[in-house]
This record gives C-alpha cells, structure tokens and sequence, in this order.
C-alpha cells in the first residue's frame, strides 16, 4: 500500500493520481463568468461596427441558455467540460450572426441536449452540426422540418380517439407557429445543411396511411359483441382476473368493442389504478401489468374481426374525424402534397426536437 499526500493554497483544486478525484462545483455565477471567458475568444473576430450588435446577442443568449440549464438538475456542471465549451463557443458564434430571437431559444434547446445527451457521440456530432446551422436555416425550412419530425415521433397515447386527436390538434396548434413551405425548394435547402437525404426514388406516404398504421388500434374493427368471440374475450378476462373494461365501445360503431389502446404494441403499457387511503386522504397508484396479464390482453386483441371493408369503413369515419380538427386538416393538406420522400438526418433530428420542445416544453426529451 502506498500514501499519497498534498497540500495546496487557499481557492486551489488538487486532483491526486492513481485515482483521480476531481469536483468542480459550477454555480450560475460560475457558469456565466465561463460564458465571458468563452465570449473572449469571439472579440478579436469583429469589428468595433459588428461587436456592438454582436455582443447585444450574445447577451440574450446567454440569459436565455442560463435560465433554461438552471432548471435542469445538474446542467451547470456541463460548463466545467472542455467539449461542451467548445460547443459553447460555436453556439455564441451563432448567436451573434442570427438576428433571428427565436434562434436563442433554440440555440439553448440543443445545448441542453448536448448535457442529457452528450455520452452518445452519433447524438453529439449531430448537435455540433445542427448548432453551426441554426443561423443559415430559413423560417419556413425549420418549420416544415419540425413538422416532419413531429409527425414521425409524437403519438397520442390515450385509447379514446376523439381523445387522442384532440392531443394531436393541440400539439400541431403549438407547432404550426408560421406559413408551412411550399414546392421543394425548402427540401433541397434541408439537404444543403445536412438535414434531410432526399429521396427522389421514394414517394412519401400520406397522412390517412401514416396515421392509420401507428394508431391502427383506433380503426382495426374490434370484436362483435354478439358473438362467440365476444364471450370467449371476457371468459378470458375473467378467468385473469382482469376487469371487463378493457373493452370498450368502438368509437365507430357501436356493435363492436375494441382494447382502449391506439395500437397492439402498447398493450405493455396499460396500467391499473388501485386506490388507497392515507392518513384521510385518497392516493391513487397506478399498477402496471404483469408479463401474464399482458399475454391475456394480447391473446383478447387476437380475437379482432378481420374484415377489410368494415375496417375501410372506420378509416374513412377515422378520417372524418381528423378534418374536423382545424390544425390536423391543415396538417394533412400540406403534408399530402409534398409527395417527394426524403428522410431526416442525426442533425435534422436534434434540431427538430430542439425546435418542437421551443414550442412545446411538456414534450419528452430527445432520445
């Protein structure tokens, strides 16, 4: 065994070997005196004209990213790390050559995601990317990516599906901030950023197929109520001990009951609610499903009617629906006639999540 000693001043940090300890505590005064050491290097670039205008971003910048990392439990610490200064620089970088606000915000968005995010390199190339080009990509550009991203990422996940659309116009009302890109001029400036691959061989599919197949649990047809399916369903849930309310009526029509779940995969999901009492007061605790009872409800959704036209006849009320809901009929005619495919690239992503939490901040984190 062998001893290791050292002494250091008053305010030094000692950092001892074979093991090495390191603590850095960062504070937000800490973090922004960072924030001006990393600015330093930005001076020398600009002209006494240019500095003034850029200094005035990069201030805003700075109160804009402090106040978000702030509520992010831990985020601060990200300034003690030599990568994320770097990052940081290239962010006020930006920052200065946007005069876009919006662009503030969404540069913070994706230092955050760099924090929560950053042990994965694909991810990390990807915000580094998109932080270089958050000043060169146009409005409608950012808007239309978004929108594409939402579309493929975010479901509802509530088995109702006057429920479930509802969350979608809700969502899409938050998100279709501006006017939506026309022609494939937006596509072909995506592309130039690394943003999107275009397809041309490809042809993308339309809103009633997309939707339909992710939340197919809303328009497979179900089980009739009268029939010998329909009582095989609940001897199963009996026999489970499983309640009977799993099954519900079908939104579009009446005859046939249907798992409250927008699709089969999320079965695993679904949990209980027990209700307990607590010194005089009511808790209610969700239960989850074991393995079992997940294999029961799979084996109930297996006893679906399969019938084409009658499931036709669903995704045309299902569709009904859908127009009736302003954001989603907008949703549907824009994203209808673009017809070329195109997929989004690492960049595009993390710059689209950063762009959708801007507007929405209930949205999960970029995964």
């Amino acid at each position: 065994m062998t001893k290791q000693s050292q002494k250091g001043g008053d305010g030094s940090t000692n950092i001892q070997t074979d093991k090495m300890i390191v603590n850095v505590g960062i504070d937000e005064k800490r973090a922004r005196e960072i924030y001006q050491e990393m600015n330093l290097q930005l001076r020398k670039d600009y002209s006494q004209e240019a500095l003034y205008i850029a200094n005035q971003r990069v201030a805003e910048f700075e109160n804009r990213l402090m106040y978000k990392m702030e509520k992010v439990t831990g985020a601060l610490e990200a300034f003690a790390d030599p990568s994320f200064q770097l990052l940081l620089v290239e962010a006020q970088k930006t920052a200065a050559s946007t005069e876009r606000p919006a662009d503030y915000d969404l540069l913070s968005e994706l230092l955050i995601h760099r924090f929560e995010k950053g042990e994965n390199r694909f991810t990390r190339a990807g915000i580094s990317r998109a932080v270089e080009i958050v000043d060169k990509i146009s409005d409608d550009a950012l808007l239309g990516l978004t929108v594409f991203h939402a579309v493929s990422t975010f479901y509802p996940t509530n088995g109702d599906v006057h429920q479930g659309l509802r969350v979608l116009n809700d969502l899409f009302g938050k998100i279709l901030y501006g006017k939506l890109p026309v022609g494939n001029d937006w596509l072909d400036h995506l592309d130039i950023l690394d943003a999107v691959r275009i397809n041309t061989s490809d042809i993308l599919k339309k809103i009633q197929q997309y939707y339909t197949k992710f939340l197919a649990g809303y328009v497979e047809v179900g089980i009739e109520k009268k029939s010998e399916n329909y009582n095989k369903a609940i001897e199963i849930l009996k026999r489970k001990n499983l309640p009977q309310n799993i099954l519900v009526d079908h939104a579009f029509n009446s005859d046939f009951a249907r798992i409250n779940v927008p699709n089969k995969k999320w079965i695993s999901s679904l949990s209980f609610q027990q209700v307990i009492k607590q010194n005089c007061k009511v808790i209610i605790l969700p239960i989850s499903l074991s393995e079992e009872q997940i294999t029961t409800i799979n084996s109930v959704y297996d006893l679906y009617k399969q019938d084409d036209k009658m499931k036709e006849e669903n995704i045309k009320s299902f569709m009904e629906e859908w127009d009736k809901k302003p954001n989603l009929k907008t949703l549907k005619e824009w994203w209808d006639g673009i017809g070329i495919g195109f997929q989004i690239t690492s960049v595009g992503k993390v710059l689209a999540h950063s762009n959708a939490q801007r507007c929405d901040k209930n949205l999960p984190p970029f995964n």
